[in-house]
């Protein structure tokens, strides 16, 4: 029977011959006339051989054996998830518990993480009930693919108790753990876990300081990374672009700065992700010098460099640079893509270019109608309404191919505001408060609507009706660096130790503001 193997084993390593096997899974009796010699050898080959789109012609090979067994099936399932095969792998553990193959840890682990790529928590927890009945559960391996599965597809109380049930848990645990509890909001849980972990690596640092920067926790991402520095850690290529994203958010230009030649000295020459995170950082600090230094200097550009370059000029109001960069963007090779557009109509936006918007959406939409998401269409409700073009605006709302969401309200609504058009801003506030009757910021915008025209009456109804349901108004905050330390700043703030200067200088400004805008007004009506 050996030729058998050896037939098998030269077509399983030959691509040219993988392909001519038939795609479809065979159940048929394995045959009872393979050793165990060369069972073993053919766990080697289902290990070693090349990956492939399907793996039917592995399966061909076991239906040859007789005594498949848990290292075979776990050779295979692996075969199958790494070619995200992993409706496969679900329906092949399904044939292992029904050929009676007690699986182990590491095949529960692999059909685990193929429930958790399928989003199907109902097969992850079938899994865990099943490792749970074989005693499996508690071994680490099996623990933290359980966890993740909870964590990433359920609730966070599963995700605690599979935390629990976990024997000596290990560092893949705790950050899975911490991961989970970062993405439900639960922060103080998260860092709680985070210092008592009895050993951290820059996997968990990664991902608390991730974890906090993609909620908006900007500076507790930014001091964590600053931390995480002193403590003796090196950070990796995934650690710099979540911490530029933190102080991009909080215009920590000086800190990024210090990230930056760290990077360097850390890093050497670093990869297109760190450097696409360099772009946009200096971008939307306002550093669009730097930000374009850095595209200079890179090796390898892509689509996304460029789409950081066209971003920073629309947040920086330099719409025709941003123009001219979509264009340049096409010289190199790169076709632009939906970010690119919604950058362009962004910079558009900024200048009230309404022509120039309108035209390149309407580009975007024959050369790819599917290119073109809601935001795409928001971004021209919002073009439309803040140069006060109304009719055009209503019109664009009326043939949207979808219904209009909360943040095209809105948009009409910021325009409504600017050009006090306050019966068709009534209108855009009603649509908003039906699809969502507690988003404070229209209620804000309708009354100060009403406030600017005197109808004070209307503002005190609606300010009644915000205290009836509870609705309060979130103070605005800004950062302001100096000297490499960020200065918060909230509505009304004065907690800050140079209140008193801070605000003469403010009044000061505002003194300075008045007199300039009366004498230009003197000056125009004399002229």
């Amino acid at each position: 029977m050996k030729p058998i193997i050896g037939r098998a084993a030269s077509a399983l390593l030959s691509p040219a011959k993988l392909k001519q096997f038939d795609v479809t899974v065979r159940c048929n009796p394995c045959k009872r006339f393979i050793d165990p010699p060369e069972a073993y050898s053919t766990n080697a080959t289902l290990r070693a051989g090349p990956e492939i789109d399907t793996s039917s012609h592995a399966l061909e090979l076991l239906d040859e054996l007789s005594n498949w067994d848990v290292v075979s099936a776990s050779a295979l399932l692996g075969r199958y998830a790494r070619s995200h095969c992993h409706d496969e792998v679900i329906r092949l553990f399904s044939r292992v518990l029904a050929s009676y193959i007690r699986p182990n840890e590491f095949t529960f682990g692999t059909a685990i993480h193929s429930s958790i790529v399928l989003g199907d928590v109902r097969v992850g927890k079938q899994l865990h009930a099943c490792a749970m009945k074989m005693g499996l559960h508690s071994i680490v391996f099996v623990g933290s693919a359980v966890l993740d599965a909870y964590a990433k597809l359920s609730t966070l109380d599963e995700a605690r108790r599979a935390f629990e049930d976990t024997r000596e848990p290990n560092v893949v645990s705790y950050t899975t753990m911490i991961s989970g509890y970062l993405k439900k909001g639960s922060f103080d849980d998260a860092l709680s876990l985070f210092e008592n972990m009895p050993e951290k690596n820059v996997v968990s640092w990664n991902a608390v300081i991730c974890g906090h920067s993609q909620a908006g926790h900007s500076e507790e991402a930014v001091n964590l990374f600053i931390r995480m520095l002193r403590e003796g850690f090196m950070p990796n290529e995934s650690s710099f672009p979540c911490a530029l994203t933190a102080s991009a958010n909080i215009a920590a230009l000086g800190i990024g700065r210090s990230f930056h030649g760290f990077a360097i000295k850390c890093l050497g020459k670093f990869n297109v992700f760190v450097a696409n995170s360099l772009i946009s950082f200096y971008a939307r600090c306002g550093s669009m010098e730097e930000s374009l230094l850095v595209f200079d200097k890179l090796a390898e550009k892509n689509p996304v460099s460029c789409n950081a370059v066209i971003c920073g000029f629309a947040q920086n109001g330099d719409a025709k640079e941003a123009i001219n960069f979509f264009e340049t963007m096409r010289t190199m090779g790169f076709e632009p893509n939906s970010v690119s557009y919604l950058g362009l109509l962004w910079a558009c936006n900024h200048a009230g270019l309404v022509d120039e918007g309108y035209s390149y959406f309407n580009k975007g939409r024959l050369e790819n109608p599917t290119m073109l998401k809601p935001e795409h269409y928001a971004c021209m409700v919002d073009l439309f309404s803040r140069c006060g073009r109304f009719e055009e605006a209503e019109e664009f709302l009326n043939d949207l191919p979808f219904d209009p969401g909360v943040g095209f309200w809105k948009a009409l609504l910021g325009g409504c505001q600017i050009h006090s058009n306050l019966e068709l801003g009534e209108l855009a506030a009603k649509k908003i408060l039906a699809l969502d009757p507690k988003d404070v910021s229209s209620y804000i915008m309708i009354s100060n609507a009403h406030s600017a025209a005197g109808r004070w009456q209307s503002v005190s109804i609606l300010r009644k009706e915000m205290r009836e349901k509870g609705l309060t108004r979130v103070p605005g905050c800004s950062w302001i660096e100096m000297k490499n330390k960020n200065n918060v700043f909230v509505t009304g703030d004065s907690n800050h130790i140079q209140k008193g200067d801070i605000y003469m200088v403010l009044r000061t400004f505002l003194k300075h503001v008045k007199e300039t805008e009366a004498s230009s007004l003197e000056n125009e009506f004399l002229s």
